[in-house]
């Protein structure tokens, strides 16, 4: 058996079971097939046919295409190119989020509705919408009017972007990368990234800036508003994960990709007492929906719905024998999963137009009729379950604590009535919580399963940095016990844990899907704007002067770079795992990882150690408590009331 790149012993007996089975994952793949190293690099240059040209070897750096491109010109577009290609998968996403939200306002969808009423008055604040003596209706399509208009502008900004602290908006401004439309910053990329157009890795990379920050103080952003608005802002909330949350003697429906559009009526559907008669009747105990990747997080955080697995488990899944139907729509799905059905008798469905597998059943998904189409597609998944085989389900599952929305972390600081995040900033500034870190992204087959998250997550948690996660890194440390509030004991450093233990929360907060990183970004804005309200609690005036790093260990995907830019362009440092896509030329590279800084306030690093990943964050982290005067333990003082009437009069 090839040796496998994980721990888990789950994920061991089924990689086993295939390789008895004679069936190829993509752990076998991984150690198969040699990763390319120039294009891994950025030194290959395919957009025209007098190429590929490829600037390798010694003195690359003073080699030339065949149209005379540098290397930094060849690393730059493809970098950007990539940040395009993740923006369009973020705000296409939101595009349908946006279609679905604008037509339900107007009655046009039934099964859908507005949930969250007091996120969307808040929202139709941010947009300018007047709500005064206005129906719930009224204010609901213009704000999705103005929300699908984000997409197709071609001049202004993005309203979204006044969300940022003033400070940062005028780093923007000053650097002429503020989004005008979300769809015009993606083709411009595209435009000057063809032959003979831009040939200036600095110009360039500006491109790549306003795209990166359509992605993330735009689309995903829209993305996760509005899903909050139609499906519920979340609450913290409990479950399971790993491939033990199937059960043997019920209909497993797996839901696997990005949309919750779909999944929240299949999850809907899986209800339908008729359907659970049904599935009865075919010698089920009843209906188990359970989740992979993002659109597991989507219904964890809103339903408690158990995550089978993040991105490398898709495929051990089906290697149970017991999943009658895994149900996909755009993102993370693996082709080869058209082929891995094959062997049992479960059915791979794709609901997308956009999105087709060989091997698949296709049943189109209507919003028009939502409700019926998710029912049947929980029949079908009924109809398969008397034609199981073997069935070998490993018993390993974790609970987990999910939900920490930006609205739930300012209530849990500050109850109903003193919502804020006050107390975070003062427990950051008297050094309980050294800073904050966001771990995100994907997993890769080319590292460890699951490892590089947690053991820089343990990492830092140990060294009293709260961790923020969303995404495929939110379920690897739910799967090692992290995201539930007694790892502050076991795991976190002596301050982190006394918070946590005051504030009822993990050390480890799981806020959700890959769109919801913009979740983090509105957490840092309100760090910053605390100062604001209290001097004595400011953390200074941009996200660039918090105490804050981000990192996705072992990213994978396009939608990872135009995350991790948004992030560096919105002023925080940023590491990533695995490789780095731009390595081949060193002038571009000192670009992002010194320059960048000088610019924007924050600035990409790569390292592959968990360990040293860590350290770097930590290091970075240290540095701006230092700037910011609060590295020296501050002596704890007893307010007296006058003291009291003071804060309560700054707020």
């Amino acid at each position: 058996m090839t040796e496998r790149n994980t721990k888990l012993k789950s994920d061991i007996e089924m990689l086993e079971r295939a390789a008895e089975m004679g069936v190829s994952t993509a752990f076998d793949r991984a150690a198969e097939l040699r990763p390319c190293p120039i294009g891994a690099s950025g030194a290959c240059c395919k957009i025209c046919a007098m190429g590929p040209c490829r600037l390798t070897g010694k003195g690359a750096a003073e080699k030339r295409g065949v149209c005379g491109a540098t290397l930094e010109t060849i690393t730059a577009r493809n970098f950007i190119r990539m940040i395009a290609a993740g923006a369009a998968a973020h705000s296409d996403h939101a595009r349908v989020v946006a279609e679905v939200f604008l037509a339900t306002a107007k009655g046009e969808l039934p099964g859908y509705e507005i949930r969250d009423e007091a996120k969307l008055h808040m929202i139709a604040r941010v947009f300018g919408v007047p709500t005064e003596g206005r129906s719930k209706r009224d204010i609901a399509i213009e704000v999705g009017e103005i929300a699908l208009g984000e997409f197709g502008k071609q001049e202004g900004e993005l309203h979204f972007i006044k969300r940022a602290p003033q400070r940062r908006q005028e780093v923007w401004r000053r650097m002429g990368v503020v989004p005008r439309g979300i769809d015009r910053e993606i083709v411009e990329i595209m435009h000057r990234t063809h032959m003979g157009v831009d040939q200036d890795y600095r110009n360039l990379m500006l491109q790549g800036s306003r795209a990166a920050l359509a992605d993330g103080w735009g689309g995903s952003m829209i993305a996760t508003e509005l899903q909050d608005i139609l499906f519920g802002t979340p609450i913290p909330i409990r479950g399971q994960a790993n491939l033990g949350v199937l059960k043997e003697d019920e209909v497993n429906l797996i839901v696997h990709g990005h949309e919750p559009i779909l999944s929240e009526m299949v999850v809907r559907a899986a209800r339908d007492p008729e359907l659970i008669r049904l599935a009865q009747e075919k010698g089920a105990q009843g209906i188990n929906v359970a989740g992979i990747c993002c659109t597991a997080n989507e219904v964890l955080i809103r339903h408690g719905i158990p995550v089978a697995g993040n991105f490398l488990q898709q495929e051990l899944a089906i290697m149970t024998g017991a999943v009658e139907a895994m149900v996909v729509d755009v993102q993370c799905v693996m082709q080869a999963l058209g082929e891995i059905v094959q062997c049992f008798h479960t059915d791979l469905i794709t609901t997308s137009p956009k999105a087709k597998i060989p091997g698949a059943v296709h049943i189109p998904f209507d919003e028009h009729d939502a409700l019926n189409t998710a029912k049947a597609i929980v029949r079908h998944a009924i109809e398969n379950y008397p034609q199981r085989g073997a069935v070998h389900i490993p018993e390993d599952k974790f609970d987990l604590v999910a939900g920490f929305s930006h609205e739930t972390i300012n209530y849990m600081l500050g109850g109903t009535f003193r919502a804020s995040y006050w107390p975070l900033n003062d427990n950051i500034i008297n050094g309980r919580i050294r800073g904050v870190a966001g771990v995100v992204g994907c997993n890769n087959a080319r590292v460890y399963h699951d490892q590089v998250h947690t053991e820089l997550v343990k990492e830092l948690i140990a060294n009293n940095v709260l961790v923020v996660q969303t995404g495929c890194a939110a379920i690897a440390c739910a799967k090692e016990g992290l995201t539930i509030p007694e790892a502050a004991y076991e795991v976190a450093g002596p301050g982190l844990a006394e918070v946590c233990e005051a504030v009822g929360i993990p050390p480890v907060l799981h806020s959700g899907s890959c769109v919801d990183n913009s979740r983090i970004l509105i957490a840092a804005s309100e760090m910053v704007d605390v100062g604001r309200q209290n001097k004595s609690l400011s953390l200074g005036n941009d996200i660039s002067d918090l105490p804050l790093a981000g990192a996705a260990p072992e990213w994978m995907s396009e939608k990872a770079i135009s995350i991790g830019h948004y992030f560096v362009t919105s002023g925080v440092f940023t590491v990533f795992g695995v490789h780095w896509p731009t390595i081949a030329s060193e002038e571009f590279t000192h670009f992002l990882f010194r320059e960048y800084e000088d610019l924007y306030g924050g600035m990409w690093a790569f390292e592959s150690d968990s360990n040293k990943m860590a350290a770097r964050m930590i290091d970075h982290i240290n540095r701006k408590r230092e700037a910011l005067g609060i590295h020296v333990k501050r002596e704890r003082v007893l307010f007296d009331m006058a003291m009291r009437r003071e804060l309560e009069e700054a707020a």
